[in-house]
């Protein structure tokens, strides 16, 4: 602020309020095959029913992913998912397929109507999109025919000349069309000749509004509201369809009959390689523009473990989440040595305080197509985290009888006994067991950390990725001031109280904020640094329990035994 040269009142306003923010510990990340829905893209899903909404429900093929991320909606209600590539293409009008990802790839490569492939495609690949069909009738329809027309009471009455038209002066523009979306063979509603979606008096003209000033073009309309197809050209009898009333369009050309397009061409395989789930892993990389906390993956292929090293290399690198992965299905299911398959299975994983591993595939019910399914437990894993954060803090265990209850299990591929948990327990797996009047539970927290550490714990690693996200954002308003015991003091006005209320809530048992000269001594800031240190004591689960319970003669007392 300058300096006054001459008598005055200058005001000025300084914020102290600043505080260390909260930030997100129960956010999942999942990569897997559907039958439905976009392709490489994230999409935020909140419980099972939208994940069905959004991706269709499973099959033979799409169950093993489906049910895992499904796991997780049981406990939190944050997954980002992702569908993987699987030898998709879409439906389109002339049946020949095409593969378009996702709406970022619509806009970029087929937006502009160069495809050549017919007047529609379905929304998203897979061989559901044929079942689709679009139909349409515009102002020129005959009266019987429009009468005749099987989805005309759809609509208040026929199309016409749009209010836009009107109020340009193109009273005869004839620019209205009606357009429905049908389910012709039932794949997607259950029942053939459903209608799926109608547009109602949209127009041929780019420039057409409606009463409320948003387009009523009827190419924007149908690829900003549809859930199932995109536009992909004008229909060749709509001979002025996209014209500007504006810029001198008077008249839009039509049909007499109902124009429908049957979609075909549809496929995919949804048996995605280790490849295409990493494509998929690979949009979570970026830990400044994707916030994910819980990264779990259904089970590798049997004697594989790629996707499983791809998620902890993903973790590894962010530093801000932890990974949970799962054995391959057929080191439990018909196993003779379970444990030792297990074993093997972890042996050949990185050590890492940023992952996690089970012990055992799960047995399900599929209420959609009424069987039992084998899936892996890493959506448990995950949603256990997500629930242990909902009712309690991430830094406490997401294990045993308080907070490991797993959700929806029917019986477990293997049960391990204590000789088998000592086995898997040193070998870095978290056992599940289920017991007898207790249910299924999570029994054990370990990282897949070798050494021997305080972060061998998943409490502590996600302690520390509470305390480092938080404060790191925080100390972001330190960039650019001065480097001096103003700006010192104000860091640790700002980190000590955040830490209190840690420890208050038994997170830590004891910290020490270091931030003054000793640290950030003349060459440190001479090379225009700032160093604070933050010495911390995390508070440690409970592993291990032993009761000792001493007979005592009837008359010695306990101040002799005890020594209290």
């Amino acid at each position: 602020m300058a300096f006054q040269v001459s008598p005055g009142v200058q005001i000025k306003e300084i914020d102290a309020t600043n505080v260390v923010p909260a930030v997100s510990t129960s956010i999942g990340g999942f990569v897997g095959s559907f039958n439905w829905g976009p392709v490489e893209q994230i999409l935020t899903i909140s419980s099972e029913q939208e994940l069905v909404e959004r991706f269709g429900t499973p099959d033979n093929n799409t169950f093993k992913y489906f049910f895992v991320a499904a796991s997780f909606l049981k406990y939190g209600n944050a997954l980002k998912v992702v569908r993987a590539a699987s030898g998709h293409q879409n439906a389109t009008s002339d049946g020949s397929g095409q593969l378009i990802k996702n709406e970022d790839d619509y806009e970029n490569n087929y937006a502009d109507g160069s495809l050549s492939k017919g007047n529609w495609a379905s929304k998203y690949p897979g061989s559901l999109g044929n079942s689709l069909k679009v139909e349409f009738v515009t102002q020129q329809v005959s009266s019987s025919n429009y009468s005749n027309w099987s989805h005309s009471g759809e609509f208040d009455s026929a199309p016409g000349t749009s209010d836009y038209a009107t109020d340009l002066g193109a009273t005869t523009a004839n620019d209205e069309m009606h357009i429905v979306v049908v389910d012709e063979d039932g794949l997607i509603s259950g029942t053939a000749g459903t209608v799926l979606e109608r547009f109602a008096f949209v127009s041929q003209a780019s420039d057409a509004k409606k009463a409320d000033g948003t387009s009523n073009y009827y190419k924007e309309v149908v690829n900003s509201s549809s859930q199932y197809v995109w536009w992909i050209d004008h229909d060749s009898d709509l001979t002025n369809a996209g014209s500007s009333i504006s810029g001198g369009q008077t008249s839009f050309a039509g049909q007499t009959t109902v124009q429908s397009d049957s979609l075909s061409g549809a496929a995919d395989d949804n048996t995605p390689t280790s490849g295409e789930l990493q494509l998929g892993y690979d949009l979570f990389e970026d830990a400044e523009t994707e916030d994910v906390n819980l990264l779990f993956a259904a089970p590798d292929a049997n004697g594989e473990n790629t996707i499983a090293l791809d998620l902890i290399s993903i973790a590894n690198a962010r530093k801000d989440c932890v990974a949970f992965v799962s054995p391959p299905i057929e080191d439990t299911v018909n196993s003779s040595s379970p444990a030792a398959d297990v074993k093997a299975f972890v042996d050949g994983l990185t050590s890492t305080s940023y992952a996690a591993c089970d012990s055992t595939a799960l047995y399900v019910y599929d209420k959609y197509n009424d069987v039992y399914r084998w899936i892996g437990a890493a959506g448990h894993q995950a949603g256990l985290c997500a629930n242990t954060d909902r009712v309690a803090d991430a830094w406490f265990s997401p294990a045993g009888v308080n907070r490991g209850q797993l959700l929806g299990v029917t019986k477990l591929a293997f049960n391990p006994k204590k000789a088998d948990r000592d086995t898997l327990y040193k070998a870095r797996v978290n056992p599940i067991v289920s017991l007898p009047g207790q249910g299924t539970l999570l029994f054990g927290d370990k990282t897949l950390l070798s050494r021997p550490s305080a972060f061998d714990r998943i409490n502590v690693r996600r302690l520390f990725i509470v305390l480092e996200k938080a404060i790191s954002t925080a100390s972001k308003a330190q960039l650019f001031e001065f480097n001096d015991e103003f700006t010192r003091a104000q860091f640790r006005n700002l980190v000590e109280p955040f830490l209190r209320d840690v420890k208050g809530r038994r997170g830590v048992t004891d910290f020490l904020v270091v931030c003054d000269e000793t640290n950030n001594t003349g060459q440190v800031i001479d090379a225009n640094r700032f160093v604070a240190d933050i010495f911390i004591k995390p508070a440690r689960s409970i592993n291990f329990i032993t009761l000792n319970f001493i007979a005592t003669r009837t008359g010695v007392e306990f101040s002799e035994i005890a020594g209290v």
